[in-house]
């Protein structure tokens, strides 16, 4: 029997250094003290305080906002230490949790692909010790909130996804921040120069950026994708177009990065004979944007392309609206296959316009071409709100 205790210090000390995760850094030195004095707990990010993004001279932003402060948030998978009894409670619960700006080590619990806040169980642990579960980080996000003169956190988000990159610095946090402009365009934050820089060439409004192998990665609504270079502030081509769907996502899995392809219907909500009419003068309010289907692609980058993914075997992919991530179903939900595809959107045309205006968590199954609403699959509901038993029972 190995005695784990005994390893080297400079090698835990190497070890813990290359966990980014701060909850794999906590279960890193829960192990044993020697473990715990090998490695120092990670330092605190600091409070980002970012001017305003220049909006083209609209009014995009609230009238009381003259900055942003910058938060991150950690979509977690949370599993019980010991096996459960019964094996249709050998799940995992999926979470996006955030720390608190003001209040620290208090966070917020929130949908793993959105920003929706569900009501806490009164069973809900008030504290949740994560030394008694195992967790693991399946992604993090980024998200700009507006502040006002007085320094108070104004309700409203900026939409658009952000991602960030930390460099490496003894003295102060220096990053990169890269978002998409409302222009559709590129946008550079760097902390050192206190100011955005938004990049013109755009062939296509872009949609969707990611952090990728110390790389930022961009793509527009065409497919056509390039790496930024955050120095120069330059763009260079990686992949050609890939046409055909109508939004694209970026993500990171097992090492790769995919494009999911996402495909959406118009479709007129039925009504009485002068509803036409009405139709065509609020086309926005009378159309049901509907998700139909998915593809999916892998980077080849040294042919400058994307190659089809027919099956991600054992894979599932999370598409949400501030970030994207996967997890392996025997890991996940070992009662269900993988090769699927999660995501916010219209599932199902609704009986009436209030319907036609929510958002459904669907399932996008890659072998079958089939699009379910989550809620109707118990196997894949559990993974969401509420939480599991095995939480609610440590209250």
């Amino acid at each position: 029997m190995v005695d784990w205790s005994t390893l080297p210090k400079d090698l835990l000390d190497l070890i813990s250094k290359s966990l980014e995760s701060s909850f794999d850094l906590v279960q890193f030195r829960s192990v044993c003290s020697s473990w715990r004095s090998a490695a120092e707990p990670k330092r605190p990010l600091p409070t980002h305080h970012l001017p305003i993004l220049p909006d083209n001279g609209g009014s995009l932003f609230p009238d009381s906002a003259v900055g942003f402060r910058l938060s991150q948030r950690s979509i977690l998978l949370i599993k019980p230490h010991e096996p459960p009894h019964n094996e249709a409670d050998s799940f995992g619960w999926l979470i996006k949790v955030e720390e608190d700006l003001n209040v620290p080590r208090k966070v917020t619990l929130l949908d793993p692909l959105c920003d929706k806040r569900n009501s806490i169980p009164e069973n809900f642990p008030h504290v949740l010790d994560m030394s008694k579960f195992k967790v693991r980080e399946l992604g993090r996000e980024f998200k700009l909130h507006y502040f006002n003169t007085v320094g108070d956190i104004v309700e409203s988000l900026y939409l658009e996804k952000a991602v960030v990159k930390y460099l490496d610095c003894d003295v102060e946090y220096k990053f990169v921040l890269l978002t998409i402009h409302v222009s559709g365009k590129l946008a550079v934050f760097r902390s050192w120069d206190r100011a955005w820089t938004v990049i013109n060439d755009m062939p296509s409004p872009y949609d969707d950026v990611i952090l990728f192998d110390g790389r930022f990665f961009a793509v527009d609504n065409n497919g056509r994708t390039v790496v930024v270079d955050y120095s120069s502030l330059k763009l260079t081509l990686v992949a050609s177009p890939v046409f055909g769907g109508d939004k694209k996502f970026l993500i990171e899995s097992c090492g790769e990065m995919l494009l999911v392809d996402m495909y959406l219907s118009l479709e007129a909500v039925e009504g009485d004979p002068g509803f036409v009419e009405e139709i065509f003068e609020h086309p926005a309010f009378y159309m049901n944007e509907r998700t139909v289907k998915f593809k999916v692609y892998r980077f080849v980058e040294r042919e400058e392309s994307w190659v089809d993914v027919y099956d991600l075997e054992d894979k599932m992919l999370f598409l949400g609206d501030d970030s994207t991530f996967s997890a392996s179903a025997s890991d996940i939900l070992p009662t269900c296959d993988g090769s699927s595809v999660f995501f916010n959107g219209n599932v199902f045309n609704g009986e009436d316009l209030g319907a036609m205006q929510d958002r459904d968590l669907g399932v996008f199954d890659l072998r079958t071409g089939k699009i379910e609403l989550v809620q109707k699959l118990p196997e894949y509901a559990k993974l969401f709100w509420p939480p599991p038993p095995w939480i609610t029972s440590r209250a």
